[in-house]
């Protein structure tokens, strides 16, 4: 990481937040004919996020939309913090913060649409994906270089990790 602003920023964040359609995933939506709902997460994400909780760091999600594949996603990597089903994220961040013991100025969340604005705000690092609305662009401390689905939260991760110094010992580790 060559910006040193960004680099101190992410020495200082305990709490990773992430939303999850058009970021954890790629924001498709497939229905089955009975009305169930998929969706299609990237295990490399997936390692990163546990990467990051192994060295001590939370993750939670904070998303608009309630999910059976999102809590089963949940359940799967260990993430013991998920919100469904908010429609202003901002306010959510005083009752995350007293859940987790992290205050937001050590807290990051990822987004990629208008609803993200107001959480991403509040936050000490806000982080678009590459493929993120304009507007989101433009109010991002850190844009990644990877789209939502595709590998953008592992490049958080993997950032989160190399700014602490851990990434190396976790290589050793594989």
């Amino acid at each position: 990481m060559k910006n040193p602003v960004l680099l101190e920023k992410l020495k200082c964040i305990e709490l990773l937040l992430l939303d999850v359609d058009g970021v954890l995933t790629n924001g498709g939506i497939i229905y089955s004919d009975d009305g169930s709902e998929t969706k299609i997460f990237n295990v490399k994400d997936g390692l990163g996020l546990k990467l990051v909780m192994k060295v001590g760091i939370k993750v939670g999600v904070v998303t608009g939309r309630k999910s059976a594949a999102l809590d089963h996603r949940c359940r799967d990597l260990g993430i013991r913090y998920a919100f469904g089903g908010i429609q202003d994220k901002a306010k959510i961040l005083e009752k995350i913060a007293k859940q987790t013991g992290v205050a937001p100025e050590h807290t990051a969340f990822i987004g990629d649409d208008l609803p993200d604005l107001s959480l991403m705000r509040r936050v000490k690092l806000s982080i678009a994906v590459a493929d993120a609305h304009q507007t989101v662009l433009e109010n991002a401390d850190w844009t990644t270089s990877a789209a939502g689905g595709c590998g953008a939260v592992r490049e958080v991760c993997e950032a989160l990790l190399k700014a602490r110094g851990k990434w190396e010992k976790l290589i050793d580790q594989f």
